[in-house]
């Protein structure tokens, strides 16, 4: 299977930046999308960047302008660039990957989530 692993995360004023990682490895697979999800407390988890195979990214209506998704496919890993933060931007970071995993003739899909990383932005 594939795991991740995200860093980055931490506590920072209002108008700082953070930069998160998040890294997959395991058997051998190929990726498709990344994505970085994050939970506020008390509110549901909610989608705030997406970067294709292709490079193709969308972002959450509250973070466009501010975060950049990218990507380093050598690295299979990939990046939240958090820009002119806002308390509520405070949150569980959550990397998500999907793709194909290889075992000789055998493949299947999978997806993945990062156990999470904290960012917290003081007023």
């Amino acid at each position: 299977q594939v795991q991740l692993v995200e860093s980055g995360g931490g506590l920072v004023q209002a108008g700082g930046s953070l930069r998160l990682s998040c890294a997959a490895s395991g058997s051998t697979f190929s990726i498709n999308n990344m994505a970085w999800y994050r939970r506020a407390p008390g509110k549901q988890r909610e989608l705030v960047a997406g970067i294709s195979s292709g490079g193709v990214t969308n972002y959450a209506d509250s973070v466009k302008g501010r975060f950049a998704i990218s990507r380093d496919n050598a690295k299979n890993t990939v990046y939240l660039q958090m820009n002119s933060l806002k308390p509520e931007d405070t949150a569980v970071y959550y990397c998500n990957v999907d793709g194909t995993v290889y075992s000789g003739d055998y493949r299947d899909s999978f997806n993945s989530w990062g156990q999470g990383t904290r960012v917290t932005v003081s007023s």
